[in-house]
């Protein structure tokens, strides 16, 4: 399997001219121009470690990911940071990780970004290998072959198609303007690299989904964050834990849309919604003035009123009647628990 996934990573670095793996959207300018690097794939396998997490035995993430949660990360420099999905991560105790040859370091969270999702990792020990460059997930054509890399070695890489490149909303106050979209599906997505037939990383696993397609069409697939997305924060995120701009207000809800309605299917404990008042079941009809119907329209709307801290003005269906409650919002990073420091 691993010399196939070699022979077309070789293959696609050159010029590719099969319809299935002809992108059907144009190239940019400076991808037409850019010679495909030359990328050793036994390099490329090394930069992927196994992320292994313990959370803080009162972490609020464990009620719906678990105590003990396992994914992978990347190694993105020679100082050891490793970029992985933040919910892997988030409320740690102890993290280690692992490389394809079994060397074993802790690590340390020394980043978190709740509006993309990326939490950035630091070994404490030197890793022996050499980080993987990153592309421009910008640059990624529709039907373009990509390759999965989770945690695992050969045996678990996958080769797959970028199906679609568009907005993603997620019912906990989460929203991204450009999600990558891929099919088939690996069931090792939490945290997988996403690399481009370059042999650059261009996107961090988050999701399995059933609706890759812009449509809604279900075709299975998994969603990645863009790495593009972390470039302009990682001096943050390594210098100061978090970016360097006002956090986004956090009400502590999540929601679904249905049939034009935007339902409240849970409320995180001791949040500002459930300190309002707000309930599963409720509908969020509006924030002040402004109607919402969809979760974008939602976060838009709440997002645009102010950093964390704002009173937000929400107006509620809860049974049959429309009230308004006000929220005083905060910044996520200080809902979640840290570690014990005696």
């Amino acid at each position: 399997m691993f010399r196939v996934l070699v022979a077309l990573l070789v293959a696609l670095a050159g010029v590719s001219s099969s319809p299935a793996q002809e992108p059907k959207e144009k190239p940019s300018a400076q991808k037409s121009q850019e010679a495909p690097s030359e990328t050793d794939p036994e390099q490329m396998l090394a930069a992927v470690v196994r992320v292994k997490m313990k959370a803080v035995p009162d972490a609020r993430s464990s009620r719906n990911l678990g105590r003990n949660r396992e994914g992978t990360g990347v190694v993105i420099d020679e100082l050891g940071h490793i970029v992985t999905i933040g919910y892997i991560v988030i409320e740690a105790e102890s993290i280690e990780v692992t490389t394809q040859d079994n060397k074993t370091a802790p690590a340390s969270l020394v980043g978190y970004d709740h509006a993309s999702g990326f939490g950035l990792l630091r070994s404490g020990a030197p890793l022996g290998v050499k980080p993987m460059p990153m592309g421009r997930a910008a640059d990624l054509g529709l039907r373009e072959p990509v390759m999965i890399l989770p945690a695992g070695g050969r045996e678990s890489a996958s080769i797959a198609y970028v199906i679609s490149k568009r907005k993603f909303s997620a019912g906990w106050e989460y929203l991204l303007e450009s999600a990558i979209f891929t099919a088939p599906p690996t069931l090792q997505w939490a945290g997988a690299a996403l690399v481009s037939r370059e042999g650059k990383l261009v996107g961090i696993g988050s999701l399995l989904v059933r609706e890759t397609l812009e449509d809604g069409s279900q075709v299975p697939g998994n969603m990645f964050v863009p790495i593009d997305l972390l470039k302009p924060i990682l001096a943050d995120l390594i210098e100061k834990g978090r970016r360097n701009e006002p956090a986004r207000p956090w009400l502590g809800l999540a929601t679904e849309e249905l049939h034009g309605h935007l339902v409240v299917t849970r409320v995180s404990p001791e949040g500002p919604a459930d300190k309002a008042g707000v309930r599963n079941g409720d509908i969020v009809v509006g924030v002040g003035a402004d109607a919402v119907k969809t979760q974008e329209e939602f976060y838009r709307r709440v997002w645009g009123l102010g950093a964390a801290g704002i009173e937000v003005p929400l107006r509620i269906l809860q049974g049959v009647e429309v009230g308004e409650v006000r929220l005083r919002s905060i910044d996520r990073f200080q809902y979640f628990r840290e570690k014990a420091v005696y």
